[in-house]
C-alpha cells in the first residue's frame, strides 16, 4: 500500500510541477529537479522523507508493487 500512495504522490507532484511550469513561471522546473534529486537520493540512501510521512500516517508497508510479486503472479 506504501509503494501505491507514494507513486501516486510522487507522480502527481510531478504533473503539477510541469503545469506550473507551463501556466505560471519557468521556474518551476526546479521543483520536478528537486523530486528527481530526491528520488536519485533515496535509491542510494534507502532513505525517503515521504515514505516517512507516510508510514507516520498509518499506511501500511504492504503490497501495491508491481516489482514484487504476489502469490496470485505465481
Amino acid at each position: 500500500m506504501l509503494n501505491t500512495y507514494f507513486r501516486v504522490i510522487v507522480g502527481f507532484m510531478v504533473l503539477l510541477s510541469v503545469v506550473l511550469t507551463t501556466f505560471v513561471h519557468p521556474n518551476w522546473m526546479w521543483f520536478t529537479v528537486f523530486i528527481g534529486v530526491n528520488l536519485i537520493q533515496s535509491a542510494f540512501t534507502k532513505w525517503c522523507l515521504l515514505e516517512t510521512i507516510l508510514m507516520k500516517l498509518g499506511v501500511k508497508k504492504g503490497g501495491g508493487s508491481c516489482a514484487v510479486p504476489t502469490s496470485k503472479d505465481s
